[in-house]
């Protein structure tokens, strides 16, 4: 079973794999990221096909609007700035009748740059040689538990991990951009900074640069969480495949802390 069904071109329907770590009435959003950005590349290749050469998705803008209940929703997608070699792309979850994710993306012709391909941005270990962490223990809901986690944890909001599922996003091909997109948002609860029992962090964004598409399998992350002391937060990460950095990923987060929690714990 996929995380979403197809009803037509532009409706789908979730899952339970899903399912909310907020609210389990609620949809996680990191596979509907996933979905847009798949939506962002099939428009993509339906308008050009191999007439002019495809192009590459080197930025997911995404802003989160609203939440979205685990009912149909539609997919619009809008071709901003078009173009030979670089084109902006928006695309947009609308569920009863309100915008609730927005996503903009940069699409950028590919070209040979291997004489100079590098990166400083350090690796991390590889996933066999990180232990199995259960991300189920500390959240709820259907998405959560569909990922498979191999954690090493430095401190409280500081750690690097490993993330892969089974579950594809739609019972159609899929690149691994998009499956990546699909497990992106995950990043801001594999390392928390204080316990969600206590506080609350959602983000209301995501923005991930990529300076070379990722490879299907594991998705790698070295993440850090900052809280500040006016209720903002910031989840940053550099992405990762089995073949090193392709990327870097952030989260702004409104960070409250629930009215009858105990205070002064972190996890």
């Amino acid at each position: 079973m996929p995380y979403f069904d197809r009803i037509d071109e532009r409706t789908f329907t979730p899952t339970e794999h899903v399912g909310g770590a907020w609210n389990l009435d609620e949809q996680h959003v990191g596979p509907s990221l996933g979905l847009l950005c798949h939506l962002v590349e099939r428009d993509h290749a339906e308008r050009r096909g191999d007439r002019a050469g495809r192009l590459d998705v080197t930025r997911l803008s995404y802003d989160i609007l609203g939440t979205l209940t685990m009912d149909p929703f539609t997919v619009d997608v809008d071709v901003r700035r078009a173009g030979r070699t670089i084109e902006l792309v928006e695309a947009t979850v609308t569920q009863a009748g309100r915008a609730a994710v927005v996503l903009r993306a940069w699409l950028v012709q590919p070209g040979d740059t291997t004489s100079y391909a590098g990166t400083g941005l350090a690796p991390i270990a590889p996933p066999g040689t990180m232990g199995a962490w259960d991300p189920t223990a500390l959240w709820a809901g259907g998405f959560i538990a569909s990922a498979e986690v191999r954690r090493l944890q430095e401190s409280p909001g500081r750690g690097a991990y490993w993330v892969r599922t089974v579950v594809p996003l739609l019972d159609e091909p899929i690149s691994p951009t998009a499956a990546a997109a699909g497990l992106a948002d995950i990043a801001n609860g594999m390392t928390v900074r204080a316990d969600p029992a206590e506080v609350v962090f959602p983000n209301v964004d995501l923005t991930a640069h990529l300076f070379r598409p990722p490879s299907a399998g594991w998705l790698g992350f070295d993440t850090t969480v900052s809280f500040g002391a006016g209720g903002h937060g910031l989840t940053s990460s550099t992405l990762h495949d089995e073949s090193g950095p392709f990327g870097t990923l952030a989260q702004v987060l409104t960070v409250r802390p629930r009215p009858d929690a105990r205070a002064g714990h972190s996890a």
